[in-house]
């Protein structure tokens, strides 16, 4: 979409009419693009990390199929699926063999859309909408949230949501002290604040509470971290040998800002 139609139709349109366009053109550019390199290795995730059962599944998965998480967290308004980001290809593939399973399944980061938070969706983002896409994906797993955010804090049929500041290790500790979430999370995954010292700090405070044959997810890490992150993978790898651990560069179209992910999974005993 070039800039002057992009600025008429910001201009002429409300800001949830605007972001429905924005989405249905990020779609098109997404179909033509994967139809194009349908037989290219490049419609696959570039992997760095130890060989493992986890990078070899992930470098399988084609990050421009539509699944059945891509249009349940498109419904809801989250952006990871693959007309922004491209992840729920990878946690369709990955996490196909709990979709029935009673889970407890945990988010950082509801969505704030307040412009005065660094971690802001825009004044047009949908709190919560992940969270609900959750909920649909795994109909017998418990939802939980958290956020820095406590406007938007809510309690909803199989969701909680808690308040957290990922850059202070105190909060994050009595996040996990509550009850709800003592014994960890089958699932986590970090959608908060986009910085490497903010991911890096609320995984070390949180990784083990992934319980066995779990995973741990970090979403939308900015180009310029890539760098920190392939240079801390062997660390933790050390510090934590009963988790694999994968960085996930997913090729796109549109989004070549942040369209990256750390993984790591949990062994089971």
């Amino acid at each position: 979409m070039n800039t002057p139609l992009r600025t008429f139709l910001k201009a002429s349109l409300s800001p949830a009419r605007f972001r429905s366009v924005q989405v249905s053109w990020w779609r098109v550019k997404v179909y033509l693009y994967s139809r194009a390199n349908a037989s290219s290795s490049k419609v696959r995730p570039q992997v760095t990390g130890a060989e493992s059962q986890l990078t070899s599944t992930i470098r399988t998965i084609n990050v421009f199929e539509r699944t059945r998480i891509c249009d349940i967290m498109s419904k809801y308004g989250s952006d990871k699926g693959n007309g922004w980001h491209a992840y729920t290809p990878v946690y369709s593939e990955i996490f196909k063999e709990l979709f029935d399973k009673k889970l407890k399944i945990f988010e950082l980061g509801i969505g704030t859309n307040n412009p005065n938070l660094p971690s802001t969706m825009g004044m047009s983002g949908r709190p919560g909408a992940s969270l609900r896409g959750w909920r649909e994906c795994f109909p017998s797993a418990d939802i939980f949230g958290a956020d820095i955010d406590r406007n938007i804090l809510f309690s909803e049929d199989r969701i909680q949501t808690f308040y957290c500041d990922q850059l202070d290790r105190a909060a994050i500790h009595e996040l996990w002290a509550n009850p709800e979430l003592r014994d960890g999370a089958d699932i986590i995954i970090d959608d908060g604040l986009h910085t490497f010292e903010a991911n890096a700090n609320f995984l070390a405070g949180s990784l083990r509470y992934v319980r066995d044959g779990g995973f741990y997810s970090v979403e939308d890490i900015p180009r310029h971290d890539l760098e920190s992150w392939r240079k801390q993978l062997p660390i933790y790898a050390k510090d934590f040998p009963d988790f694999d651990f994968a960085l996930l560069e997913l090729p796109s179209p549109i989004n070549h800002f942040d369209n990256n992910l750390m993984i790591a999974k949990r062994r089971s005993v």
